[in-house]
């Protein structure tokens, strides 16, 4: 089965007097792979624009949005049209035994591609990310669903969901200490754990498609707006969806725009404006997930 639907993000800013933008760079446009397929999309401005698109060094659709004119309010507003394939369970893909105990046993030519992705970006002054990763596999708890399903659960089960609009993500640490933080803040903390335990994972920033948004039953945390999550890759079962915000790994609630080694590498929409610095009066983002049809799977 797959899923057709509507989406639509538009992002707004707001400026006492009229000020000038500098280049803009717009992640919306997933790249989606075997998981779906783009049907048609569009990338409107409320003031004239010129935009070019790229792929990045992770092959991530980008935008470069230049602008012409001085504006008091910015308006950019993305739609698109896809088919979604969903994210199959785990089980479907049994593990090579080389992955089902941690630490896994990447084979050199995974380890060369995968490096990347299993080096710390954060640092651990107090030691803390790395007592909390370890004490998932303490008393020879390896086994290496359990530990990333016990993970998720932990994060979802003792830290406490916070909205945050300001732009960045807290240090793994923080998120500790605070007990609290954001759907990427959840991801960022699962992501250096589990590399401190040998993992190679990778931050995921997309979508998050809300039944109740459609009349379903009792709706997600971080519906709405844009979401984070991450994967976790594993041999034989490959690149794997954890998202500890919602506690999924599979199903078709996630819809993946880009990848990033970090949350900062895939902002949505990022870039300058130039004016006095009192002139800034805020942003609003609101995103917008509609399920217009499901699909039978196909059968010869």
């Amino acid at each position: 089965m797959s899923v057709i639907y509507d989406l639509e993000h538009t992002t707004t800013y707001r400026y006492k007097q009229p000020v000038t933008f500098g280049e803009h760079t717009a992640i919306f446009l997933p790249s989606l792979g075997v998981s779906g397929r783009i049907l048609d999309y569009s990338l409107e401005t409320s003031i004239p624009s010129k935009v070019r698109w790229k792929m990045d060094t992770l092959s991530n659709n980008v935008a470069l949005i230049q602008f012409s004119e001085p504006s008091s309010e910015l308006r950019v507003t993305y739609r698109m049209r896809g088919e979604h394939f969903g994210i199959p369970a785990i089980a479907d893909f049994p593990l090579n035994v080389r992955a089902q105990e941690i630490p896994v046993q990447y084979t050199p030519d995974e380890w060369l591609d995968l490096s990347g992705y299993m080096r710390p970006h954060t640092e651990d002054p107090d030691g803390s990310v790395a007592a909390w990763a370890k004490s998932f596999v303490a008393g020879d708890q390896d086994n290496t669903i359990d530990v990333l399903e016990r993970m998720m659960d932990t994060i979802w089960n003792t830290l406490i969901y916070q909205a945050r609009d300001t732009e960045g993500t807290q240090s793994p640490g923080e998120t500790l200490r605070l007990k609290s933080g954001t759907c990427r803040d959840y991801a960022w903390l699962m992501i250096e754990a589990l590399r401190r335990l040998g993992l190679a994972c990778r931050f995921v920033s997309g979508y998050l498609y809300d039944a109740a948004l459609d009349g379903g039953e009792v709706g997600m945390t971080g519906s709405g707006a844009t979401h984070a999550w991450l994967q976790v890759y594993l041999p034989g079962a490959g690149w794997r969806a954890y998202d500890p915000t919602n506690r999924i790994t599979a199903g078709f609630d996630l819809i993946r725009v880009a990848i990033a080694r970090h949350p900062a590498q895939v902002l949505p929409l990022s870039g300058s404006w130039f004016g006095d610095a009192d002139d800034y009066l805020g942003m609003d983002v609101k995103v917008s997930i509609r399920k217009l049809a499901n699909l039978p799977e196909y059968k010869e």
